[in-house]
């Protein structure tokens, strides 16, 4: 098994290998959540901090029941009861979670870069679970297993992601990780929050603002929550984003057959993707969240030893 991280940061220094043996982990992970008694000792001994700066439902609740069906023991903290409040710096709380024993930090922030510099400083394994606008890597591989687990194989499968991609932390992870399985990774929405500029970024990535077109032959749809609290100013309103860039049944007729529609959670239904389509067969929504945990299981089990056994 290929594997050779202390921490999960982003997916641009993940191979394509070492991808696999995560899809791969996380496959006997999800047997393992089947089970009359979900839980197995792996990671018995082991402390796993989960620490937010910023709200959250699934992601910390999925990271926390990884862990806990792993039997690792887990201490989930919340900046704004904690002695942040008083002042206390990031680096002061990764340094005391160290020195009360922490195994693995689950980290996300509202500043870009800050699980980066909590890794530098500490020995413990930092997993980024969001940072800013700059990545979410767990969500991009629950995302890519999920489609692995309806489709096989993605080798030059077009997977299209549509909606806010400037502020969007899951598009950028994501596009890393499709990329390096080998998919055709076209991104799609209003200009003003598709920069062009993507396209010089990622090499090989696609820009295409009109979402029918590029919808044409897609194999699979990601479809980002539009934050409407951060581009008040970059769409006139919400009936104009809904009247072009929603994913309603028309518009998924010019895709494959079947194709899956994905979204990061939570939906803004009747926003950005159709209530019946973010209902219908095609949507892997639901199992969206059940991936995740069996992700974050086989993630923390490879981080904490499990690779090495």
């Amino acid at each position: 098994m290929t594997w050779h991280h202390h921490h999960v940061l982003d997916l641009d220094d993940f191979s394509r290998e070492e991808i696999e043996a995560v899809l791969e982990t996380a496959s006997a992970m999800k047997e393992v959540l089947t089970r009359p008694v979900p839980k197995v000792h792996t990671l018995r001994g082991k402390r796993v901090f989960s620490l937010f700066y910023e709200p959250s439902t699934r992601t910390r609740a999925s990271f926390e029941l990884a862990a806990k069906t792993l039997s690792a023991e887990v201490v989930g903290i919340t900046a704004q009861v904690s002695s942040v409040v008083k002042g206390e710096s990031l680096l002061d709380t990764i340094k005391t979670l160290e020195a009360l024993g922490a195994d693995a930090i689950v980290l996300r922030h509202p500043e870009a870069g800050a699980p980066y510099l909590a890794a530098r400083y500490c020995r413990a394994s930092i997993v980024n679970a969001g940072d800013g606008a700059h990545a979410h890597p767990t969500q991009a591989l629950l995302d890519i297993f999920s489609l692995r687990q309806r489709l096989g194989d993605l080798e030059g499968l077009k997977v299209v992601i549509v909606g806010d991609i400037l502020h969007s932390r899951v598009a950028r992870s994501n596009i890393w990780g499709l990329k390096a399985l080998g998919a055709r990774v076209v991104l799609s929405g209003p200009p003003t929050l598709l920069p062009m500029s993507f396209a010089d970024a990622y090499a090989g990535v696609e820009v295409e603002w009109d979402l029918e077109r590029a919808l044409e032959g897609a194999g699979a749809v990601i479809a980002l929550r539009l934050q409407w609290e951060r581009q008040q100013d970059l769409i006139p309103s919400l009936e104009e984003y809904v009247a072009f860039y929603q994913l309603n049944a028309q518009r998924l007729s010019r895709a494959r057959p079947g194709a899956p529609i994905l979204h990061p959670g939570p939906v803004n239904e009747g926003v950005e993707i159709d209530p019946e389509v973010a209902r219908g067969p095609q949507s892997l929504i639901d199992e969206q969240v059940t991936n995740g945990v069996a992700v974050r299981m086989a993630l923390l089990y490879l981080l904490l030893g499990g690779a090495h056994e």
